[in-house]
């Protein structure tokens, strides 16, 4: 029985060293989830289309309000184009290099529309391109694990919002027309969902760290039973 109850104490010793050890192991680099990625690769392409947009708009804008706006939000457009290129840097992200087919579509229609029109148009494709993105911002500052994706999302967020501002005090929106948000869901707060999202973006500990740290801990408990006999 005495042996019995050494063996076990040795081993809830190296078992009790475990969490230690697992805390103390050099975590790795926090990997991107794909909420990260959207943004960097949406507020990229956001830029790709809305900076020449916004040139076209300082220059056949046919009310000075738009000229005034498309000019202001093609310079903005370029900070914050900068501030994500060195944000993916950062990270080793390659970034889109030319705006969606849609996007292109947008300028074309712009390109071919004059007047009130192309004021119109204008102001409803940029209204609701940054009305679809702002819930993403949102969502991904709120839930990333990145400390670079993070400062980005506040950056763009204000950027966004500051846009949204400019092209509603044209009076130009219809809000009746713009398309719904789509609420990112809530997130899962169950065991199985965090043990997931664990797996998903890395805890810097792989299965082969996991059992040296189990066998080493193992170890320990053998020693520490060694020691206890050795007592008696």
């Amino acid at each position: 029985m005495r042996r019995t109850a050494a063996l076990l104490a040795g081993l809830v010793v190296g078992l009790l060293v475990l969490p230690v050890a697992a805390i103390a192991a050099p975590a790795g680099p926090t990997q991107l989830g794909a909420a990260d990625m959207a943004l960097l690769s949406g507020v990229r392409l956001a830029g790709l289309w809305e900076m020449p947009a916004g040139q076209m708009a300082a220059e056949k804008g046919a009310s000075q309000r738009v000229r005034e706006i498309g000019a202001e939000i093609a310079k903005q457009h370029v900070e914050l184009d900068q501030l994500t290129v060195e944000a993916a840097n950062k990270l080793g992200v390659q970034l889109p290099a030319e705006a969606t087919a849609q996007q292109k579509g947008w300028v074309t229609e712009m390109t071919n529309a004059s007047g009130a029109r192309f004021d119109r148009i204008f102001v409803d494709r940029l209204r609701a391109a940054h009305g679809a993105i702002f819930p993403v911002i949102g969502a991904v500052r709120a839930g990333t694990r990145n400390e670079t994706v993070r400062t980005l999302a506040e950056q763009a967020n204000g950027f966004v919002q500051t846009h949204m501002t400019l092209l509603e005090s044209t009076g130009l929106v219809r809000y009746a027309e713009l398309p719904p948000v789509v609420v990112p869901a809530p997130q899962d707060q169950s065991l199985a969902a965090n043990a997931k999202a664990n797996a998903e973006f890395g805890t810097g500990l792989n299965t082969t760290i996991i059992w040296a740290v189990l066998l080493g801990a193992l170890a320990l408990g053998g020693i520490a039973t060694v020691r206890v006999f050795r007592g008696k």
